[in-house]
């Protein structure tokens, strides 16, 4: 079991009761492997869908389960690692349209490296901040697909992404003469 618990705790405050219950509580984010996170409440509701599941009549000193079939264990690793340095360190609001194809002149850092990462691991966890509904990481992650198309070519498009062209040249000449208004905006 990976024990988030020491990193995530936030600094003391003085809070309501039921808040400094839920910063203490520690619940278990099951991966679809089965691996346990332990990990506090207060960082785990970042995820309105653990919000949702978590249940208030649970023992404080019991970790509730909570598990997340559609996120592998590396990628939820990666999620509760965000989660992190958000409540640390929130992430500043993404302009859009983006300003920049550049991640760092769009998001501090920190972020910017955070999802310099390989298409694969990016599109994994695009789809476990969809499914977890943790907003800030899926504008983080779909902030960087668009930066990847950004000034691109449908062509340049294709090829970073490899995408087949399906199109005859008849039908492609088609869709581009009735397009045209969007390359002229």
């Amino acid at each position: 079991m990976a024990d988030f618990a020491a990193e995530d705790k936030p600094a003391a405050t003085p809070a309501a009761a039921g808040a400094e219950a839920s910063s203490s509580r520690m619940v278990n984010l099951v991966s679809q492997e089965g691996e346990a996170f332990n990990v506090t409440l207060a960082l785990a509701s970042m995820s309105d869908l653990v919000k949702t599941m978590v249940d208030e009549e649970q023992d404080e000193d019991e970790a509730q389960e909570i598990p997340l079939p559609n996120v592998k264990s590396p990628i939820l690793a990666k999620v509760i690692t965000f989660c992190q340095r958000y409540k640390e360190e929130p992430m500043s609001e993404i302009e859009k349209p983006l300003k920049s194809s550049n991640m760092s002149e769009v998001v501090q850092e920190w972020y910017a490296t955070f999802v310099s990462v390989e298409q694969e691991v990016l599109f994994e966890l695009i789809l476990a901040a969809n499914y977890m509904d943790i907003k800030p990481l899926l504008d983080l992650t779909c902030a960087c697909v668009a930066s990847m198309i950004k000034g691109k070519t449908p062509e340049e498009i294709r090829k970073t992404f490899n995408i087949v062209n399906d199109f005859s040249p008849e039908e492609e000449a088609q869709v581009r003469e009735e397009n045209k208004w969007c390359e002229e905006a």
